[in-house]
């Protein structure tokens, strides 16, 4: 059974590695919010607080999974038999890819509305339309978003230019 075999002693392997993982990824983000610089310009809250958050919630989050991992993991055993879809990831995947392809020419708003496509369509939908609609109107309600509530440049592209962004 492929099950029995992913753990040793009780402990559910590839849990442990996904926790170790969240763990490391915690300490990389620690060591890139110790390089932020602060000047004595800001108060209390300066530009190191979210991320410092941000890395104590991973690695809270890490440690939750290693106890869930050494008490025999989280997936149910029925779940562990079901073979990877390699075609849906590849979806998910080109959707990652496609964004990070398309993002400096296209802007953040078209980027992610075909990253939003192709995701979709990996997780099961057939209406690309609809998601494609979807899709651009959380993407352009994210940008503005950035870009004036926060004053954040993420990306103008076509659109953002075309809306006056």
């Amino acid at each position: 059974m492929a099950a029995e075999t992913i753990r040793r002693k009780g402990i559910a392997i590839p849990e442990m590695l996904i926790a170790v993982g969240l763990l490391v990824l915690a300490g990389l983000a620690l060591l890139q919010t110790w390089a932020i610089p602060e000047t004595p310009i800001y108060a209390s809250v300066g530009p190191t607080v979210f991320p410092y958050v941000v890395v104590c919630g991973l690695a809270v989050f890490s440690v939750f999974m290693m106890v869930e991992a050494f008490r025999g993991g989280w997936q149910p055993e029925e779940e562990a038999e079901v073979p990877i879809d390699w075609r849906a990831l590849g979806f998910v995947v080109a959707g990652l890819v496609a964004n990070v392809s398309i993002i400096s020419w296209a802007g953040f708003t078209a980027a992610s509305t075909v990253m939003f496509v192709l995701i979709a369509y990996g997780f099961g939908s057939r209406t690309p339309l609809r998601d494609a609609a979807i899709g651009f109107v959380i993407a352009l309600a994210a940008y503005f978003g950035f870009a004036k509530a926060l004053g954040v440049n993420i990306g103008a592209g076509i659109i953002e230019r075309f809306l006056g962004g």
